[in-house]
């Protein structure tokens, strides 16, 4: 009889594991065949080291362990698999010729879970290995299970089962993000959208307008919670999923909460950061440029003084305008945040101003804006944020039109304590699953990042993120009347009592 693993010709998925010790091969080969039909995953052992051996190696489900054996006896084995912390748990039937009262106390003094006797009863040998083969994965069951729960009790991700919108367990962590209190989802099952509702902005409402309805059997759902930067607290972003490949209707769905606010922050900065440097440094650099092309090329005797004047004072503006664009860029880098920095925020009597300087920079021709608005009325987001969203909407509408040259129309306009800025434009309609999905945030994006920003798609949906994040909302619709998009962008307006 070899050593090696013996398997049956059609392995199931899950079988057990048993581990025959006999120095005799008849005794051997007489529970193989014993066992054979049932598919036991089978390994066999000649004596006692070798059985501590393969148990250590191959962990068995169960242990027919013959008593009678040279050397070191089927009691000896059984202490010392009892004395192995790893092994002791391991189920252990002694197969014995003795049938005296005081060898079975000794067996059970060893450690022996059962007995059974030569020559074997093939009915009562296989119903006894199954009973404890079965307890014993029973067993194993509830010991991973008991590892998985502390996993989750101690997982640094919350966990939700909801049943519709009952949240009907929440670990730890959980609790923390939603400020929920443990008994209550235990006996009270609360409602998931009143509990996060009162803390927390849902994003995108096209999704969550849907809800619970909101997950299709076999899709994963991604959603955010976001707690809105405020002057006393900083944003706070809760990404939420819900597993679709996970669901069971009779346990409930399982969520998924994720505070992702420093991986986002991260992102809509690079972004942030790339669209600022685009902005202040092109049209210096032009200015420097330009001027210093039209010296270099033209010989100097054919220029006046008074040209040679304007070109050398229009590369020094240029020049100062770069150095003042430079120490915009390294404050910025020492203090990113776009949202609010230190109490400032965007007046909107700057607005003409800022969308004028934008086209320029962007070398756009066909823009108008009408902006009416009370005298020194605030929105509660910094200039930079502004200019940054102004500049990627622009940009967006010149890179999408079919020939580069669009005709964008800019209204602003105050009503019911907020600012809602359209920005429209003549380009093309966008499809339906565009629409739904243009301004979702694109947290994945972080995963193929390769050092530039550019390409990445992630303009509109951190506009978004910085809207959402100050309070504010934004949409796009298709234009009825011609081709072309209106982005509406709605901004919470800043008093003192905030």
């Amino acid at each position: 009889m070899s050593n090696s693993r013996q398997l049956a010709s059609a392995e199931p998925l899950s079988k057990s594991t048993i581990l025959v010790v006999d120095d005799a091969p008849a005794g051997r080969e007489t529970l193989q065949a014993l066992l054979f039909a049932d598919a036991y995953d089978l390994y066999f052992a000649n004596d006692g080291l070798q059985a501590l051996e393969m148990a250590a190696r191959v962990r068995p489900d169960l242990i027919l362990l013959d008593v009678m054996m040279p050397g070191i006896d089927g009691f000896e084995v059984c202490r010392r698999l009892r004395a192995t912390p790893e092994l002791a748990h391991i189920p252990v039937i002694m197969v014995t010729a003795l049938d005296d009262r005081m060898s079975r106390l000794q067996g059970i003094e060893s450690g022996a879970d059962d007995f059974v006797s030569k020559p074997f009863d093939s009915a009562e040998l296989r119903a006894r290995v199954r009973t404890i083969t079965r307890l014993n994965r029973y067993r194993r069951l509830v010991e991973e299970r008991a590892r998985f729960e502390w996993v989750v009790e101690n997982a640094e991700d919350g966990y939700l089962l909801i049943d519709g919108d009952a949240i009907i367990y929440a670990n730890p962590r959980a609790q923390i993000l939603l400020g929920l209190d443990g008994n209550d989802c235990r006996t009270e099952h609360p409602s998931l959208i009143a509990t996060v509702q009162r803390s927390f902005s849902c994003e995108p409402k096209e999704l969550w307008s849907q809800w619970p309805h909101v997950q299709s059997d076999h899709q994963d759902v991604q959603l955010y919670l976001i707690a809105p930067e405020s002057p006393t607290s900083p944003v706070n972003w809760i990404e939420m999923t819900i597993y679709g490949r996970l669901r069971n209707d009779e346990n409930g769905r399982l969520v998924r909460l994720r505070d992702v606010t420093a991986a986002k922050t991260s992102l809509r900065d690079m972004w942030s950061f790339h669209t600022m440097v685009m902005h202040k440094l092109n049209t210096p650099m032009h200015m420097m440029l330009g001027s210093m092309e039209l010296l270099t090329l033209n010989p100097l005797d054919t220029l006046s003084t008074r040209e040679i004047v304007d070109l050398v004072e229009m590369a020094a503006n240029g020049a100062q305008r770069l150095a003042a664009a430079i120490n915009d860029v390294l404050q910025y880098a020492t203090a990113p945040s776009l949202v609010m920095r230190m109490g400032e925020r965007f007046c909107v009597d700057e607005l003409p101003r800022l969308i004028a300087e934008t086209i320029a920079n962007l070398q756009m021709t066909h823009v108008v804006s009408d902006i009416q608005a009370p005298p020194g009325l605030c929105l509660n987001i910094s200039p930079r944020a502004m200019e940054s969203i102004l500049f990627e909407l622009l940009e967006n509408a010149g890179k999408f039109h079919p020939t580069h040259t669009p005709q964008v129309q800019i209204t602003g306009r105050f009503a019911n304590e907020r600012f809602r800025l359209d920005i429209q434009d003549d380009g093309i309609h966008l499809s339906p699953d565009q629409l739904k999905r243009v301004w979702l945030p694109y947290y994945q994006g972080e995963r193929y990042f390769t050092g530039e920003v550019h390409g990445m798609g992630l303009g509109l949906p951190i506009v978004a993120s910085i809207l959402w994040e100050c309070g504010g909302d934004c949409s796009i619709a298709n234009r009825s009347d011609a081709p072309g998009v209106v982005v509406h962008l709605v901004f919470p307006t800043w008093s003192t009592d905030l």
